[in-house]
C-alpha cells in the first residue's frame, strides 16, 4: 500500500509545567537540540509538500517555547489544519485570545479524574482546576474544545464523574487512551489494567458511549482501545458511521515529530526501535520515501503484512486485518510488536475458556525519554487467587452520578463479536 500522509503530531519542545506519572517521554526540561525556529518553519514548509493536511502540536508543553505561535501562524498560512493538546495548566485569557489570532483551530485539554486524581496523576496540586479555568478561557475567546484521557486504574472508576465535567464545560469531543508503561508510566506498573479488567471496563465505555450519543459528544477511542468486542462498532462510531479497527496506521497516513527533527510513524512510539531519520541529516520528503522504519504496515491488508505477529495475536481470526492492533501498546510491554495484551475480543476469549492474563514486569525501563520495560505475559485459570492489590479495577468500584446513574450491561460470554 502506497505512503500517504494527511496527518502529523509534533512534539514542539519536551519542556513541561507538569509531571505527569504516565508520560511517556518522560517530559520536564527541553531535548538538549531542539529545533530552531527557522528549522521548525522550514519543516512546515516540508510537511506542506508531504501532503500534511493537520498537525497537532504537543509537548510537553508546546505554548511553554516562545516562538510557538509563529510556527501557528506558518501551518495556518500553509492551508494546514492546526490544533493542540494540553496539560492546560495555565492558559490565561490573554494567552487563549493569542492562540485564537494566530489561527489555532481546536484544543484538546487532558483530564485525567475528578480533582484529587487528576491532580495526582499530572503531579502538580491545583492541575484540575487550572485546566478547567483553560477550558473557559479557550471557549471565551472561541477556540472550541475537547478533552482527553487516560484510562488506567486510578481514572477508570471515575470516567462517568469525568463525563459530567466535560460535558457541563462546553467540551465537543472525548478522546480515549489506555495508559501503556512507556516512560514515567513503565514505573509505575500498579496503575495500569490488567487485562481481565477489560471485561469491566468495555461495558462502562459503551454506557459512556451511549450518554455521548444521547448528549451530542463526540467520542473517539484511541488506537489502543478496542478490538472486535462486542461493542466494536459502537465505539468506533460513537458519532456515527460504520468503522471497525483496521490496523495500525503508523507510517500510513500518520507521522510522528520529536522537538529534535526525529521523524517516527507514530509519536507515540519508541523512538529508538521506530526512528526513520532526522530533518538536520536528510528532507522529510528522504525520510518518507526512504526510511524502513515508516514502512512497519507496508503492504496492509495482506496476509504479509501480518507476518510480525506472535502469540494469541497470530493464531487470531482477525489477526490479517487487525495486525496486532497498536504497535506502541504491544511494544512497549515486550519490546516488539505483534502480540497485544489490551484486546477486548482476547480476553472475552479467555474467559469463555476459563482462563485469564497477567502483566508482571520483568525489567524495569531505564529511565529515557520513551522508555519502557518488559513484562512477562502469565496465563493462568480464571479462577486462580488474585494477587495483593489494591488498586484492582472491578465493576463494583465504578463511581455513578447522580443525576444519570447507569448499571453496567453483563458483557456477553458468546461468539458474537459485534
Amino acid at each position: 500500500m502506497p505512503l500517504r500522509f494527511t496527518y502529523a503530531v509534533w512534539e514542539f519542545t519536551l519542556q513541561c509545567n507538569l509531571g505527569c506519572v504516565h508520560c511517556g517521554s518522560r517530559a520536564r526540561s527541553p531535548r538538549s537540540s531542539e529545533l530552531s525556529t527557522a528549522e521548525a518553519l522550514d519543516l512546515v514548509r516540508q510537511l506542506d509538500a508531504a501532503g500534511i493536511r493537520e498537525i497537532t502540536l504537543i509537548g510537553g508543553e508546546a505554548y511553554l517555547r516562545n516562538d510557538w505561535l509563529t510556527v501557528v501562524e506558518a501551518i495556518r498560512r500553509a492551508g494546514i489544519s492546526c490544533t493542540l493538546t494540553t496539560g492546560g495548566y495555565g492558559i490565561s485569557a490573554a494567552a487563549a485570545h493569542d492562540m485564537r489570532r494566530a489561527g489555532l483551530q481546536q484544543v484538546s485539554v487532558s483530564i485525567d479524574g475528578c480533582q484529587s486524581t487528576h491532580d495526582l496523576q499530572r503531579g502538580k496540586p491545583g492541575s484540575w482546576s487550572a485546566a478547567f479555568g483553560s477550558l473557559r478561557h479557550l471557549r471565551v475567546a472561541g477556540i472550541p474544545v475537547t478533552c482527553n484521557t487516560q484510562i488506567n486504574r486510578l481514572s477508570a472508576p471515575e470516567l462517568p464523574l469525568i463525563y459530567a465535567d466535560i460535558v457541563e464545560a462546553g467540551c465537543r469531543a472525548w478522546q480515549w487512551q489506555l495508559t501503556v508503561p512507556m516512560g514515567r508510566a513503565a514505573d509505575r506498573p500498579e496503575i495500569l489494567l490488567q487485562p481481565p479488567e477489560l471485561l469491566d471496563l468495555f461495558p462502562l465505555l459503551n454506557t459512556l458511549a451511549e450518554w455521548a450519543r444521547r448528549d451530542g459528544l463526540l467520542l473517539y477511542p484511541g488506537n489502543n482501545v478496542g478490538y472486535y468486542g462486542p461493542y466494536e462498532r459502537r465505539l468506533r462510531n460513537a458519532q456515527g458511521g460504520n468503522a471497525i479497527w483496521e490496523g495500525c496506521q503508523a507510517g500510513i497516513n500518520t507521522l510522528g515529530i520529536e522537538a529534535d527533527g526525529t521523524i517516527k510513524g507514530c509519536p507515540s512510539l519508541p523512538t529508538t526501535a521506530y526512528s526513520g531519520g532526522n530533518i538536520r541529516e536528510q528532507s522529510l520528503a528522504e525520510i518518507l520515501a526512504q526510511a524502513p522504519a515508516l514502512a512497519i504496515n507496508a503492504g496492509q491488508g495482506t496476509a504479509a503484512a501480518a507476518e510480525h505477529l506472535w502469540g494469541f495475536c497470530r493464531t487470531c481470526d482477525y489477526g490479517d486485518l487487525c495486525r496486532g492492533g497498536c504497535s506502541w501498546t504491544a511494544h512497549v510491554f515486550f519490546g516488539r510488536r505483534g502480540n497485544n495484551p489490551y484486546c477486548h475480543h482476547r480476553s472475552l476469549v479467555h474467559a469463555r475458556q476459563g482462563t485469564r492474563e497477567r502483566l508482571v514486569l520483568e525489567t524495569p525501563a531505564p529511565g529515557e525519554p520513551f522508555d519502557h520495560g518488559i513484562f512477562a505475559l502469565i496465563e493462568e485459570p480464571a479462577n486462580a487467587p488474585w494477587p495483593e492489590d489494591a488498586l484492582r479495577f472491578r465493576a463494583g468500584s465504578i463511581q455513578w452520578t447522580r443525576s444519570a446513574p447507569a448499571p453496567v450491561a453483563q458483557f456477553p460470554i458468546l461468539p458474537i463479536l459485534w
